[in-house]
């Protein structure tokens, strides 16, 4: 028997909070993959979870025991426009878990059937989206990223339909630390509900910030999370895509992978999403798109910050005013150490931000640029594999020279040990988008999941060369480009 163990706080919280329900079950649920090394640290045993009892449990089927289903309700700026009621529309949260490090995990089922906030929709979720969330949200967590993981998912032996005609339908189980997004407190805030902003930041600070003192701390320990998850979000090549407030996590996680991509050739105005057509959510934009949910977040609070208007927005300014430090704090670091600085040094900026030209001039690929830096440190004889990724090899070469005058200045760090450091940080692989369709494409038309499988173990050590897999470290060739990536409503 499958036993979870559940200890649901979110549901004592009061019923405006949430709606409770169900999944809706499905015709014939087959699993596709349990993340065994996820379910032991939940306290959960993988083979019973891969049983016909288990995948049930997996499907909506069947409600586990001690679980108290519901959808949770939030709303949200989307795209910069208010939208005043959203809501979980195709999740229903089965309650909370003890890992293994003592901290309390939401179990969420995505594409569980509708909900009173699906808003017209089926609530179901396709098998490509579904992998696409297990692939990146674990290739997020091997890199280091916080992020939203996937315990498991299954088939439902249903087709759904969507744009393109009718898709095989799948529900993929979400384990994060808490789905609370900005968008549940606005959901509140912006209806004027200050007892429900308070009920629910007293809520937040018990479970995820237990050390911040006060309302005025929360929200400067949310903006810290936030702004060191988008630096590391940069440092990878890591594209969001729909940065929506309801899309933003009060735990300081990536959460909610649709239109999501990792760049290949390098440029900032990168954009994937199908829906993004002004280019909102670009690369480049998404430092600054986080600082705007992040006001949103404040001005929720700011009932809770002081006593009245002029009080409560000076405390609130002062606070939001510090994000673009704490990112350029975190990112700068980052940078330095994808460039095999050990400290800070003056001058240091302005040596790294000709590379960063040249590789957008040159649209070399931003994760084997920095791959290849890295070989680069340890032996000069790898600057040609470096150059050869650049249109603009001459450019590159040139800046070397500057760049070795630079790390020389750091006397008692070996060539062997910058290098190591740096591959610490510049990963070898990643999960290309044209891997990723490969892989959905091929269990979509003939149910094959070897792709699916050969990409996540290939991605669960994203730092070290593989050589079996060597081909899994190389861009898209130009017919195997993906340019588009689409949400999975």
């Amino acid at each position: 028997m499958v036993a979870f163990g559940f200890d649901n706080s979110y549901a004592r919280l009061p019923e405006r909070f949430h709606a409770r329900l169900p999944p809706t079950p499905v015709a014939a649920p087959k699993l596709i993959k349990v993340n065994a090394a996820l379910a032991r640290f939940l306290g959960l045993d993988p083979s019973l979870l891969a049983s016909d009892e288990g995948v049930a449990m997996l499907a909506g089927n069947r409600v586990p025991e001690g679980a108290e289903p519901l959808a949770m309700a939030y709303a949200g700026h989307q795209f910069g426009n208010w939208v005043p009621q959203l809501g979980d529309g195709r999740a229903i949260l089965l309650g909370e878990l003890r890992g293994g490090d003592g901290v309390r995990y939401d179990v969420q089922l995505k594409g569980s059937g509708p909900t009173p906030f699906s808003r017209n929709g089926d609530g179901r979720a396709a098998l490509g989206p579904v992998l696409r969330e297990f692939i990146v949200s674990e290739a997020m967590h091997a890199l280091g990223v916080p992020t939203t993981r996937t315990l498991a998912a299954v088939t439902t032996g249903e087709e759904i339909w969507r744009q393109e005609g009718m898709l095989p339908g799948a529900v993929l189980t979400r384990v994060s630390r808490s789905h609370v997004r900005v968008g549940t407190f606005e959901y509140f805030g912006n209806h004027d509900d200050v007892d429900g902003v308070k009920v629910l930041a007293d809520y937040v600070m018990a479970r995820l910030y237990p050390d911040v003192d006060g309302y005025a701390g929360l929200l400067e320990a949310v903006i810290g999370r936030t702004a060191k998850l988008i630096a590391q979000w940069q440092l990878i090549g890591f594209i969001h895509g729909v940065m929506n407030t309801d899309n933003t996590s009060i735990a300081g996680e990536t959460i909610d992978y649709g239109p999501c991509a990792f760049m290949d050739a390098y440029d900032p105005q990168t954009v994937f999403s199908s829906i993004d057509h002004g280019g909102r959510y670009a690369y480049i934009n998404q430092p600054r798109i986080a600082h705007w949910n992040l006001v949103r977040f404040a001005q929720a609070l700011l009932p809770l910050l002081a006593d009245g208007e002029e009080a409560q927005i000076k405390v609130a300014q002062a606070i939001i005013n510090r994000y673009p430090a704490m990112f350029e704090a975190a990112y700068f670091a980052g940078l330095r150490a994808k460039f095999g600085f050990a400290e800070a040094r003056e001058g240091d900026l302005e040596l790294i931000a000709p590379f960063l030209k040249h590789m957008a001039d040159g649209r070399a690929d931003f994760t084997l640029a920095f791959r290849r830096l890295s070989d680069s440190a340890e032996d000069a004889a790898s600057d040609t594999a470096l150059g050869a990724l650049f249109d603009n090899d001459a450019a590159v070469q040139a800046w070397l020279p500057k760049w070795r005058e630079r790390l020389a200045v750091e006397e008692t760090v070996s060539a062997a040990e910058r290098a190591d450091s740096m591959r610490a940080v510049n990963p070898a692989l990643i999960p290309r988008n044209h891997r990723i369709e490969q892989a959905i494409q091929a269990a979509q038309r003939t149910g094959d999941l070897a792709p699916f499988e050969t990409l996540m173990k290939v991605l669960s050590a994203p730092y070290v060369d593989q050589p079996e897999f060597a081909a899994y470290a190389n861009p898209p060739k130009p017919d195997e480009r993906v340019l588009q990536t689409f949400c999975g409503t």
